[in-house]
């Protein structure tokens, strides 16, 4: 596995406001999983934080769909995760989901373009109106732990990162503390009318 994101990274591959980030997530045998376009807002102390509209056609193989509600996605400095929030207009309610990930990269395909590439590691720290907060699929990373031979220091490094998001989430620590709210203002002022 290679380092995750830090924030050194400088340079060419660094998005600025305004760049289209393409999200396109794989899984750790590195086949393909959702790709995801939104547009970059700005960074500050805790990441980059990416608007993604409604009605963006989202896709990964099997499954594809227009979204039904804004999102915004954030990308730590540091960490193994990356965090959808979703607008009440989500269709099932979901308010948070944080994906636990490895190898998170940027690369620049073009001026205004640029690809986030990330390892889904299957565990999910999840925030919904009627369930309240839980982690989602368990049964996927024990099954993929054995059929992609998941080293046991990465599943501990997932199970410990799990348990912390959870805790920071629980408790309303920042980034989860409603500083969302002014990044979807920022977000739906750039939208086309």
């Amino acid at each position: 596995m290679t380092e995750a994101f830090h924030t050194t990274l400088q340079g060419p591959d660094v998005p600025v406001p305004g760049d289209l980030v393409v999200a396109r997530n794989r899984k750790y045998d590195g086949t393909a999983h959702w790709v995801v376009p939104g547009r970059h807002l700005g960074t500050d102390e805790h990441g980059h934080w990416i608007f993604q509209g409604t009605h963006e056609f989202i896709a990964r193989p099997g499954a594809a769909l227009y979204t039904e509600s804004d999102a915004i996605f954030l990308i730590p400095h540091t960490g193994d995760w990356v965090a959808t929030f979703f607008d009440d207009g989500h269709p099932n309610g979901v308010e948070l989901y944080i994906d636990l990930a490895l190898d998170l990269q940027w690369h620049r395909i073009r001026p205004s373009v640029i690809e986030f590439h990330m390892i889904d590691m299957d565990l999910d720290v999840v925030r919904t109106k009627g369930r309240g907060l839980f982690v989602d699929d368990r049964d996927e990373f024990a099954q993929h732990t054995v059929k992609f031979s998941y080293p046991q220091e990465l599943c501990t490094r997932m199970e410990t990162a799990t348990g912390a998001l959870t805790e920071a989430v629980a408790a309303g620590h920042a980034p989860f503390d409603g500083r969302d709210a002014a990044w979807f203002t920022l977000g739906r002022t750039l939208q086309p009318a």
